[in-house]
């Protein structure tokens, strides 16, 4: 399939499909057609590895970690202690963003509490020193 039709495949754009082509993590196979710029057609393995891409950003890898890991799989796969590696270093980044996201979501509550009370007494503090903190500066917080 030619970009356009991988793009409506995928939900990616044209321009996140060339700029995931420059960065080798899609290999769409070159054909004669197009002249001196030929065209790119992908198959249904760049849709699944698209999908394979985005999954994993979602869990919060970078583009060069994927890149990478991409890499180490073509040259000479992955064994099962890497794999579990690879997982175990998600997991806890995931577990550590989910009780991040946990102490800004009990500080709002007890924030909103607060002021649907009326503000009296104390004005709850958020106390962690997390990268989120900035993000609460407009609700108060110190």
């Amino acid at each position: 399939m030619l970009i356009g039709e991988f793009a409506r495949r995928t939900g990616l754009s044209q321009d996140t499909i060339r700029f995931y082509t420059r960065k080798g993590l899609l290999t769409p196979q070159l054909t004669a057609k197009g002249g001196r710029n030929p065209y790119q057609v992908f198959t249904e393995r760049d849709a699944s590895t698209a999908r394979m891409i985005r999954f994993a950003q979602s869990l919060g890898m970078s583009l060069k970690e994927i890149a990478e890991i991409a890499t180490e799989l073509q040259r000479e796969g992955l064994s099962q202690a890497r794999e579990v590696e690879i997982m175990e270093v998600q997991l806890a980044r995931l577990e550590q963003k989910a009780a991040e996201l946990a102490e800004l979501t009990n500080y709002l509550r007890a924030k909103r509490d607060w002021v649907a009370r009326g503000k009296p007494g104390d004005e709850p503090r958020f106390t962690q020193e997390t990268p989120c903190l900035a993000s609460t500066h407009w609700l108060g917080a110190p």
